[in-house]
């Protein structure tokens, strides 16, 4: 018979914490002079750490203490890396806030998380001075500016963040944390109700970004090491960036902040500083290939992980053939977000052009760390052959352990000892799994479950389809039937979309029932505040 054996400490043992202090120390000790850039500014990684020092001191200054919660409205800049470390650092809760939301449901996650403190940029001034007089916790305000705008008609702001920075210590005693300390909180929105809150410790972080930087390192298709340059595109609002801005400090790598997302400012940034290493939704990719300027830029050799929608592979070719060295990434907000990842065996290195694609846009295998399950609806594991689908459910150290404030949402999330991610997938005997569709979007039509992902995946072969949505809409007979909404980038009509799809029904790769009913050319898809296919909105304006 055993029993469990706790180990023995020293008396003058000390057990260190697992926080994000020690990420931004081993960068900093790694190379400090290693530079970041955000505009017409470059700091080294010295001064980048001084500054984390100077902002907890302005924050404590008007009345920041440990357990207080800083909101940020910001676009992606040297400022918001330096909240990134600051504000968790002295105890307090990093609220990064969606500022594509609606100024009502930014009043809401401001409220809900009840913030002490926000840095908002003077782009967002107008959104908080409309709201003002019903934001309920909020004692000061701190603004972030790149354009000279000095005050607010109405707000009561605290100063500017370089004035204030430049007149606070340089030197800040950072308090001892426990591990456990909740470091981050930001709102997902979903498709159903108010947004919900996920929140993340500092162990989590920590753990997160060891996890990542060991799955991901090495050498390889889509590695990411000490010799890269990093950018990231994916708005930093949105869990922490995938959480790749701590992974990049902790290497000490060179690190550039391109503010908006505009294409000319993401391909001069990509020229000038040679970029390797981004991330960001398929939208972004889509948007700057069909830009004018990237025919004059060299976009070979950026590794560019793809997430928060399937990437179609019709954009994986278009994007290799370009040099890009593209590949899915899977996670959600939930999650912190990383859960898998597409990177190639040295095996699929070699192999053709089609082999690459189909492995590059499957949804990969799990990140160091990550136990992950496909199950059926009693959580019963389905057979790993490729074809039976079942839910993704996981386990990871970083893992949002609730909804805050939100009991029973939380035990939705977590039922049966899971998290429940919402997704269909279907997982390969060599361990690499393939999204099939989010629950809610799988099209039940003549009693069998059509992937709305695979279906827009084929309508994307055509040359003169840009992009592509497809929804199922309520049928008397069938259940549901699938329609196309289809954005043109070039002769496409649709017969010719319909015939396509007809033709790989007839080749066994989709089923008949997956031929659409109606193919709709639109101008634009809507999506939701974080680039992703706003299907719930699709679908409402077609009933």
């Amino acid at each position: 018979m055993s029993s469990q054996v706790n180990i023995t400490r020293s008396d003058s043992a000390v057990e260190s914490s697992l926080v994000i202090n020690h990420i931004l120390a081993a960068g900093v000790l790694k190379s400090p002079d290693q530079t970041i850039t955000y505009g017409d500014r470059t700091l080294t990684y010295r001064e980048l750490n001084e500054r984390i020092h100077r902002l907890a001191g302005v924050l404590a200054a008007q009345g920041v203490k440990p357990g207080d919660t800083v909101a940020v409205m910001e676009w992606d800049t040297n400022r918001y890396l330096e909240a990134f470390f600051a504000i968790p650092m002295m105890g307090a809760v990093l609220h990064t806030v969606n500022v594509r939301l609606s100024p009502e449901q930014i009043l809401y996650t401001i409220n809900h998380a009840e913030d002490d403190a926000i840095l908002v940029n003077s782009e967002f001034l107008s959104t908080l001075e409309e709201i003002k007089d019903r934001i309920e916790t909020v004692k000061t305000y701190i603004l972030l500016d790149d354009s000279g705008v000095k005050g607010s008609d109405s707000l009561p702001l605290a100063g500017e963040y370089e004035e204030l920075l430049a007149k606070a210590p340089a030197q800040y005693d950072f308090p001892e944390l426990d591990e456990n300390t909740r470091a981050t909180t930001f709102y997902t929105t979903g498709t159903t109700g108010l947004p919900k809150g996920v929140y993340f410790s500092h162990r989590q972080l920590v753990l997160h970004t060891f996890a990542a930087r060991n799955t991901i390192a090495g050498v390889g298709q889509g590695r990411f090491n000490e010799n890269d340059v990093y950018m990231p595109i994916t708005p930093m609002f949105h869990v922490h960036a995938w959480g790749i801005p701590y992974m990049a400090t902790l290497m000490g790598v060179k690190q550039v902040y391109p503010g908006r997302y505009e294409p000319a400012t993401l391909l001069r940034l990509l020229a000038t500083h040679k970029v390797t290493f981004s991330h960001c939704v398929p939208t972004i990719i889509q948007m700057l290939l069909q830009s004018e300027a990237a025919e004059s830029v060299d976009l070979s050799g950026w590794k560019v992980i793809i997430g928060g929608s399937a990437l179609p592979k019709a954009m994986a070719t278009k994007a290799l053939k370009r040099g890009i060295d593209i590949y899915t990434g899977y996670g959600m907000s939930e999650t912190c977000p990383l859960l898998t990842l597409a990177l190639l065996t040295p095996e699929l290195e070699k192999a053709g052009l089609e082999t690459q694609v189909d492995y590059r846009t499957r949804t990969g295998r799990p990140v160091a760390m990550v136990q992950l399950r496909i199950v059926d609806g009693e959580m019963n594991d389905v057979p790993h052959d490729g074809e039976s689908q079942g839910e993704v459910v996981v386990r990871a150290p970083w893992l949002t352990q609730g909804y805050l404030k939100d009991p029973a949402k939380s035990e939705e999330l977590w039922h049966g000892g899971w998290l429940h991610t919402g997704d269909v997938a279907v997982m390969s005997d060599d361990g690499w799994l393939k999204i099939v569709d989010r629950i809610k979007d799988v099209i039940k039509t003549g009693g069998e479950w059509v992937s709305s992902i695979d279906l827009e995946s084929l309508v994307l072969q055509h040359p003169g389809a840009g992009e592509c949505a497809v929804v199922g809409v309520p049928d008397e007979k069938w259940g549901e039937r699938p329609v196309a909404l289809v954005v043109k980038n070039g002769e496409v009509d649709e017969d010719s979309i319909k015939a396509l799809v007809a033709d790989y029904a007839e080749k066994g790769v989709i089923s008949r029932y997956g031929i659409p009913d109606r193919v709709i050319f639109v101008d634009e898809l809507p999506r939701t505040s974080v680039g992703k296919l706003d299907k719930k909105k699709m679908r409402a304006e077609m009933v």
